[in-house]
């Protein structure tokens, strides 16, 4: 089994940053994509990022881009976002999770971290 364990999140003001950091399991974390999804209150779990086995592929959504960076440490298998400019809009669980290809799409998915909270104040 592979476990994902997320960190990072908090409280904010907006426009600050926080990077989340999501720590892999096994040996084998190089050989999976990568992506991170947030769920805001009363809203469906969304898309935010996503990045190849390789790292050299990246993908984000549009409310976020320019603004929000992924990438990943194979060596120590970790992944992290780095998030930017927040606003009051990004408040939401996030969470990340692993799947054998690079997609958007939730239920591609295999292995899910518990979330983390953002919060970002007015």
């Amino acid at each position: 089994q592979v476990q994902l364990v997320e960190s990072g999140g908090g409280l904010v003001q907006a426009g600050g940053s926080l990077r989340l950091s999501c720590a892999a399991s096994g040996r084998t974390f190089s050989n999976y994509a990568m992506g991170w999804f947030r769920q805001a209150p009363g809203k469906d779990r969304e898309f935010v990022a996503a990045i190849s086995w390789s790292g050299r592929s990246t993908y984000y959504a549009d409310s976020v881009k320019g603004r929000f960076t992924i990438s990943r440490d194979n060596a120590k298998n970790t992944l992290y976002l780095q998030m930017n400019t927040l606003k009051p809009e990004d408040t939401a669980v996030y969470y990340c999770a692993a799947g054998s290809l690079v997609t958007t799409a939730e239920y591609d998915y295999t292995y899910w971290g518990q979330g983390t909270q953002v919060t970002v104040s007015s």
